[in-house]
């Protein structure tokens, strides 16, 4: 029996996959065990095909192709390859003896060519750490498999050229990162947006303690292109991060620059469906959510997505991951992400801006407000109304900071809440809340007021310091002084689309 260690893909993670061949003096056929997917069981004839275009003989007896472990779904046809060298093996065409049989991964082609496949670096991953040293994958996939560390990769484009390697006739070339030539572009800048300088605050708050953050206003009124510019104003992603994020975008077949440190935005239309956002399918595929895994997730129109598809995010901003059940597996992916929304009061958008009359019934702003719970709101830590900018102020061609500068205070912001052992703010645990916070007595008698007086939930209170924390970080002061919290009980306004506007009379603590 001869043996070859390669991987398979289940969700965004690789699980290493051993893949074992016998020859028996039976009629000839091909037994593929161990849970094998429709692709999977389809690769005897590519195999075949591809063996014979290499001017090879297929064994005309038994072949029995095993992936282990047995009880694990394998999918993909990342297991072409080897299978084909394991078959070649045992038939006697290549020497094991001869050779150190390397990991491996790919996709055949008939003729005998390598096809890339989804997940490779994943898949490259769990075979690292499944004791392997070395792995041979398709050319095209070369580049993503040279970020896996203390791992070495090789790349070839034909099933002859893996063979070759094998029997020492010609090395195959190593895995390289591709080199990016062109300049990455620059984010949109806030310099961009005119007016709207308490938005910017707020924008600017989010950014340096990682919160959740909802926008609410009229058409027109700058939501989406304030929040599209969130991004540029976190820190680069560091190394680990990237390569984590570069392992979620393989796995879901989107395509990523090898050295990209930039946080990922992800802004999926209103249609997306709850499996196209969370994630799932068969077999599981990550979804927007976890593509915008250590970035920005952009809800625009925030009350027109489905009703359950929202409902499900609610423990996602929790727990910061999905588990996706199902009869004959379960997986998890990673969703540590930056949430930023936009609605419009109303359904026609001019509910209470001052500038249209608006044309919905009291009926009809309640259902539509109603699109969103409450228990879903409570888990947004800054709202902020943003109403439309007067023509003097959009004509007088006055602009605030730029992203860069913004972005300065953020990253030193960030900087402290490191030092204290958290990624951010929003990331502080409850066992560890009052100790990290270091909010004064007149602080928290100003957030207790403000409980009794707005019937603020426990969440809610707690996510007041959270903010008021990161107001204090920008400061660069340690204890949070009323001031702060003040500030922060402003963005926590009535957790409702029609609610009076944050910083309107009576809102303010």
């Amino acid at each position: 029996m001869s043996r070859v260690l390669s991987a398979a893909l289940l969700g965004v993670d690789g699980i290493p996959v051993e893949v074992e061949v016998r020859i028996s003096a039976q009629l000839p056929r091909v037994d593929i065990v161990g849970l094998p997917a429709a692709a999977v069981r389809e690769s005897a004839a590519r195999v075949r095909s591809a063996i014979h275009a290499m001017g090879l003989s297929f064994p005309e007896r038994r072949v029995t192709v095993n992936l282990a472990p047995a009880e694990l779904r394998k999918t993909g046809a990342g297991l072409d390859l080897p299978i084909a060298v394991a078959i070649l093996f045992e038939s006697g065409a290549i020497d094991p003896s001869d050779c150190e049989t390397p990991a491996l991964i790919g996709e055949l082609a008939l003729d005998g060519r390598l096809r890339p496949v989804r997940g490779a670096l994943a898949m490259a991953l769990a075979i690292r750490d499944a004791g392997a040293s070395t792995v041979v994958v398709p050319r095209e996939n070369g580049p993503e498999i040279a970020l896996a560390p203390r791992l070495r990769g090789l790349v070839a484009d034909r099933l002859s050229e893996v063979v070759g390697h094998l029997v020492g006739a010609e090395p195959l070339e190593p895995a390289v990162a591709a080199a990016s030539t062109a300049r990455p572009a620059d984010p949109p800048d806030l310099r961009d947006v005119r007016g709207q300088e308490a938005a910017k605050r707020a924008l600017e708050i989010a950014a340096a303690g990682g919160h959740a953050m909802l926008m609410r206003g009229a058409p027109g009124a700058g939501k989406t292109m304030l929040a599209r510019r969130l991004a540029g104003l976190l820190p680069p992603l560091g190394a680990d991060e990237a390569l984590e994020v570069a392992k979620i975008h393989g796995a879901a077949g989107v395509q990523r620059a090898a050295a990209d440190s930039t946080r990922p935005c992800r802004a999926p239309h209103h249609t997306a469906t709850t499996a196209g956002l969370l994630g799932g399918g068969s077999p599981p595929r990550p979804g927007e959510v976890s593509l915008a895994h250590h970035g920005v997730l952009f809800l625009d129109e925030l009350p027109e997505f489905q009703r359950r598809t929202l409902e499900a995010l609610r423990q996602v901003l929790e727990e910061r991951r999905i588990v996706v059940a199902r009869a004959s597996l379960t997986c998890s992916f990673p969703a540590d992400l930056q949430l930023v929304a936009a609605a419009n009061p109303c359904p026609c958008g001019w509910h209470r801006s001052g500038w249209r009359d608006c044309a919905c019934d009291e009926g009809a702003i309640a259902r539509y407000a109603a699109r969103m719970s409450g228990a879903l709101l409570d888990r947004v830590d800054v709202f902020v109304d943003v109403q439309p900018v007067p023509w003097r102020e959009l004509d007088a061609g006055l602009r605030g900071e730029d992203s860069r500068t913004v972005g300065a205070r953020v990253a030193g912001a960030r900087r402290r809440q490191r030092a204290r052992g958290v990624a951010s703010n929003a990331h502080l645990a409850d066992a560890v809340l009052d100790a990290q916070i270091g909010a004064t007595r007149p602080a928290r008698d100003l957030l207790g007021r403000a409980v009794d007086r707005f019937g603020l939930s426990a969440r809610s209170a707690r996510r007041v310091l959270k903010v008021a924390r990161t107001i204090a970080d920008l400061a660069d002061r340690d204890p949070v002084e009323p001031e702060a919290v003040a500030e922060a009980l402003g963005y926590r306004a009535e957790t409702s689309i029609g609610a009076a506007p944050a910083g309107s009379p009576g809102r303010r603590a």
